[in-house]
Order: C-alpha cells, then sequence, then structure tokens
C-alpha cells in the first residue's frame, strides 16, 4: 500500500510537468515528483531493517544500510540547488514577460 501511494506521488509530479503550462507549476511539480523518488528509495532502503547500525548489547537485530541514507541527503541537497537555481531562471523571466505560461514566453523571446 505505501508503495502505491509514493508511486502516485510520483505518477503526480510527472502528469504536472507534462499538463502545467505556468513554468513556476512545472517547478513545483518537478520537486513532488523527486520528493517521491526520494520516499521510494528510503522505503526500498529500509527493507531490510529499520533500527541504526550502533553498537548495542541487542544481538540478532536487523540493521539498516547507512549508505542509502548518504545518498539521499546528498540528493535532498543537489534537488534544492537544483530548484533554487530554476527558481531563479523563472524570477528572471517574469522581469521581462508579463506572464509564466511556457508558450508565450517562448513566443515573446523568439527573434
Amino acid at each position: 500500500m505505501l508503495e502505491a501511494c509514493v508511486f502516485a506521488t510520483i505518477m503526480c509530479g510527472f502528469f504536472g510537468i507534462i499538463a502545467k503550462k505556468n513554468l513556476f507549476m512545472k517547478i513545483i511539480s518537478m520537486d513532488v515528483m523527486s520528493t517521491g523518488v526520494i520516499s521510494y528509495y528510503v522505503l526500498i532502503a529500509s527493507l531490510n531493517g529499520l533500527f541504526t547500525p550502533i553498537i548495542d548489547d541487542t544481538k540478532d537485530v536487523a540493521y539498516a544500510d547507512p549508505v542509502p541514507q548518504a545518498v539521499i541527503l546528498t540528493a535532498i541537497v543537489i534537488g534544492f540547488s537544483i530548484q533554487a537555481l530554476m527558481l531563479v531562471g523563472v524570477m528572471k523571466l517574469s522581469q521581462n514577460n508579463p506572464t509564466l505560461e511556457h508558450h508565450k514566453v517562448e513566443k515573446n523571446n523568439t527573434p
């Protein structure tokens, strides 16, 4: 059930990128899709175990792998920086264009 919710989040973001005409909404949809992908990666990484690998007295406990956690933290930081860069680009476009719909922006900026 959880996999279906994560997949629905990814698909909502994907269809938002395709269907929305506003550039700001496309960026938000890309962020939703990225969140879904990160959630799916965390879900798959947590199937083996949920406990942190810390030295403890307990034996025979299924530990979570710490490597995917580091990869996901890196993906979150990179996703945030890409989103910030795209928002700056849209902000610069909005200074010269009255709208943020991609077909009107392309029409206004073609030579």
